[in-house]
């Protein structure tokens, strides 16, 4: 009998939602049985495959494993159950919570987050009375789901800010919110492709509706949720530009349209006829966001790039560009919809622009010894001496 990898078994938030985590090493046997999972997903973000956290799916991965390898369900074990044990009471003022953030104007994505992260909270302490939440219930909850479930510093710094406004909506808390800190967000440099990676992913993207999002991606610098939501009224092909409605932060803008783009996309506008969306899927509804992610990630690996790319590099990488090509940031900083010019400054970090002229310090030793004629100092840097 093959012996196959351990197999193990974590919880994560992974876009609003709870996942279970499906981690072992790479082995087909292994993916064959996982793909016979109703849901289960293969994530390049989290490297790992996922389905929804549920008790239905927890015991549906149990049985499929089950005597043909080990599972590690040690993490699982460590955090709050699958299923929230909450009182009337406390789902009456979640439930009361979701739509004081509705009434508040927040995005879909922010009311599911917060109401996602408050709820688990709540559930953590179910058996303390909302009056006897401290600042120390808040630190507890870190500790003992967070810290166990290796959340990201930008997941802790999302329920941090959820808690502060559940504790403004529900003050009979003794939570102090003077003292409620967000961990410092990590400073990492977005990924980002050569032109020449971009081409090559465009050229090997044979599908005309999807290379037209993917130039449309790069050549406008949109997010993802501005793509699928974009309607065609708002494509000005006259003018060559693009109006985007309610971007992030509920702000309008206009981008560019490129000109090298106009044939791909009046041939895309009448092969597939669109009604109301830029893309659509079945019955004229919006067009996934899941799919785009997945023809991209087929066409980066048949480009042969070797770096992980997502809708967002497309992103980074146009704003990169746009800087290297010489475009002031208070440009790029309304092209792209940013709110505060240190946003925008990032691509500072990643642009070349200037970085090219900047001279090694090994290059600038070798030129002096190559341009002096004595002949024990005439070598190479491979190693290899030349007289």
């Amino acid at each position: 009998m093959k012996k196959y990898p351990t197999i193990y078994l974590e919880q994560q938030v992974h876009r609003n939602s709870s996942k279970l985590l499906i981690k072992f090493k790479f082995d087909n046997g292994l993916i064959s049985i996982i793909r016979s999972i109703s849901g289960a997903t293969w994530s390049k973000t989290l490297a790992a495959w996922h389905v929804e956290n549920t008790k239905e799916n927890y015991d549906k991965v149990i049985t499929t494993f089950k005597g043909i390898t080990i599972i590690n369900s040690s993490k699982i074990s460590k955090t709050i159950p699958f299923k929230r044990k909450l009182t009337n009471e406390q789902k009456t003022i979640l439930n009361n919570f979701y739509l004081y953030l509705k009434g508040k104007r927040y995005s879909k994505s922010t009311i599911q987050t917060y109401t996602f992260f408050v709820a688990d909270f709540v559930n953590f302490h179910t058996k303390t009375p909302l009056e006897e939440l401290t600042n120390r219930s808040v630190e507890l909850f870190i500790e003992k789901v967070f810290i166990e479930r290796e959340y990201s510093v930008s997941t802790q710094r999302q329920f941090i800010s959820a808690l502060k406004i559940f504790i403004i909506f529900c003050p009979k808390t003794k939570i102090n919110d003077l003292v409620l800190e967000r961990p410092k967000k990590s400073r990492k440099l977005p990924n980002v492709l050569s032109q020449e990676e971009v081409l090559r992913i465009v050229q090997v993207t044979k599908n005309l509706k999807h290379r037209a999002i993917i130039v449309l991606l790069y050549s406008s610098g949109l997010r993802i949720g501005e793509i699928t939501s974009l309607q065609l009224k708002n494509i000005d092909i006259e003018r060559k530009q693009v109006k985007i409605e309610s971007g992030k932060g509920r702000k309008d803008r206009f981008v560019v349209l490129a000109s090298s783009f106009l044939p791909l996309l009046l041939n895309y506008l009448t092969t597939y006829t669109p009604k109301v969306y830029f893309i659509e899927g079945l019955e004229g509804h919006r067009y996934s966001e899941s799919s785009i992610r997945k023809f991209l990630g087929k066409s980066v690996i048949l480009a042969k790039v070797l770096k992980r790319v997502t809708p967002h590099t497309l992103r980074h990488s146009y704003a990169t560009h746009l800087l290297e090509n010489g475009v002031g940031l208070r440009h790029i900083q309304e092209l792209l919809g940013h709110a505060k010019p240190e946003t925008t400054m990032i691509y500072t970090h990643v642009a070349k622009k200037d970085l090219l002229d900047i001279t090694s310090p090994l290059d600038t030793i070798l030129l002096t010894l190559n341009q002096n004629n004595k002949e024990e100092q005439n070598f190479l840097l491979s190693g290899n001496n030349t007289i």
